[in-house]
């Protein structure tokens, strides 16, 4: 079983800052700095989480985590696993703790046993604004205090609650806008209320612990909460309290709470924000606006900050591991045979470029694994390059991966189009006017099957000679 050793965001940073692995940063500005550093520490493999306290113009105590999970070993903490594992032992041990069976569902407690309601705001006194928020980069539409956010929202029809991440931009003391794009759960919930011309209550965690922030990233399946699948994780329920105005189960140890309704009229200009893959796509349109009711938060409270840059930034990094397992599941599930690997490139947000290792067993097995992968719950959205190769290449790494690319595959028999698969408004390769579908390119990097026997020898080692080598004298290296 997994060891988680924290309770919430602020007992995460306790653990990681024991490693050694927290910079505490003073006197940052949210209108410029906070952005500016965060985009180094994204880009700079290895490097901390940062703590942003005593921000110019807001209380001390009033502070901002980024690059939290952008390590294997914070990671590995995160999960509840041995800080020395090695990347395909932290994504057997996922697959493990999330396979169909390991929900449990969160226990609900009282309001005094919730720390998230020690500083309540309702009606007038309610102010988003309290909390610095930072303009994450310069060309951004506004100020986005949903970043490293877990939005809750309740399907209308049953009780599935959905705990997803949404981008939240604020528009005054009192409303935010919330975009989700096409496709997402929460997305359809809001949309039955809307056709419905019912109020949407919504829930919105600005400071939640990194293991749900994990939860509410990555595509927990259809009608699972994502608190039963960190209940899972965790081998107990996880706490949740009920939010007094909208009767949402928001975490008892939150750090930060908005609750209030979005409406089916009620839309306002959002955006431009840049994105994923490292663009400003989707430009500035009407979006929902969540009317704030309540605002609820512990004593100095800590945001969760995790901006997208142009990848690879940090969820790119630990969803490199939790997508690639996913997508491996997938292949499995699907009745794929002879799967060895699967790797989400993060330079590619984990979505762009996709490769699958195999053991070819029979004649159109590496077109079967292409197709699959490519369409997949796990590879499906906004996807764009899918790519098969033999067990002896290294999907890990890139430069193995293009090699192979390159010697195995012939333009005209080995790579193929499929058409009119789902997209969505941010991808930057389709027509502004034709949003919502795309392409995908199916690559066979193999062997060709018919004359394997007469293909060239490879003369590099396999990736598990590779992997054994480092072990015993990547010393050499360092």
């Amino acid at each position: 079983m997994p060891v988680v050793k924290y309770d919430d965001l602020r007992g995460w940073i306790d653990q990681v800052r024991a490693l050694g692995q927290v910079r505490d940063v003073s006197g940052a500005t949210w209108e410029e700095d906070i952005g500016r550093i965060t985009e180094m520490f994204h880009h700079t493999d290895g490097a901390p989480a940062a703590l942003f306290d005593d921000i110019p113009g807001y209380p001390h105590g009033h502070r901002i985590l980024v690059n939290a999970n952008a390590t294997l070993q914070r990671l590995a903490l995160t999960l509840g696993l041995d800080l020395d594992v090695d990347r395909r032992g932290l994504m057997d041990r996922f697959l493990e703790l999330t396979e169909e069976g390991k929900a449990i569902p969160p226990v609900v407690v009282g309001p005094t046993d919730a720390p998230v309601f020690q500083n309540v705001a309702t009606g007038g006194d309610v102010d988003v604004l309290t909390f610095p928020t930072p303009l994450w980069h310069p060309r951004d539409g506004g100020r986005y205090l949903g970043t490293g956010v877990s939005v809750v929202i309740k399907d209308p029809d049953s009780d599935w609650v959905n705990v997803g991440t949404y981008r939240v931009m604020i528009h005054d003391g009192r409303h935010v806008g919330l975009y989700i794009s096409p496709g997402k759960h929460g997305k359809q919930f809001v949309d039955t209320y809307f056709e419905r011309k019912q109020p949407c209550p919504v829930a919105i965690i600005p400071g939640p612990d990194p293991l749900l922030f994990v939860g509410s990233t990555v595509e927990v399946p259809y009608g699972v909460c994502e608190y039963d699948w960190v209940g899972g994780i965790r081998g107990e329920p996880y706490p949740v309290v009920n939010a007094p105005v909208t009767g949402l189960p928001v975490p008892a140890a939150a750090e930060i709470v908005l609750e209030g309704f979005l409406h089916h009229d009620r839309f306002l200009p959002e955006g431009p924000f840049g994105e994923w893959h490292g663009y400003y796509a989707s430009g500035q349109r009407p979006e929902p606006v969540v009317e704030v009711s309540a605002v609820y938060h512990r004593d100095d409270p800590i945001m969760l900050g995790v901006p997208p840059n142009k990848p690879p930034w940090e969820p790119m990094r630990y969803r490199e591991y939790l997508r690639s397992a996913l997508l491996l599941r997938n292949l499995r599930q699907a009745g794929v045979p002879g799967v060895v690997d699967a790797q989400c490139f993060a330079v590619g947000g984990n979505r762009l470029f996709n490769v699958v290792s195999i053991q070819q067993k029979y004649a159109g097995h590496a077109r079967q694994a292409l197709h699959v992968a490519a369409q997949c719950h796990a590879g499906a959205y906004l996807g764009r390059i899918v790519v098969v190769v033999d067990d002896d290449v290294d999907i890990t790494d890139l430069s193995d991966v293009i090699w192979a690319i390159c010697t195995r595959s012939d333009p005209e028999e080995d790579m193929d189009i499929i058409r009119k698969v789902w997209s969505g408004p941010l991808d930057t390769a389709v027509h502004p006017d034709r949003k919502g579908l795309n392409s995908r390119l199916l690559v066979d990097a193999t062997r060709p099957w018919a004359w394997r026997d007469r293909f060239p020898a490879a003369i590099g080692p396999d990736p598990e000679t590779k992997r054994a080598t480092r072990e015993r004298w990547g010393h050499l290296l360092r």
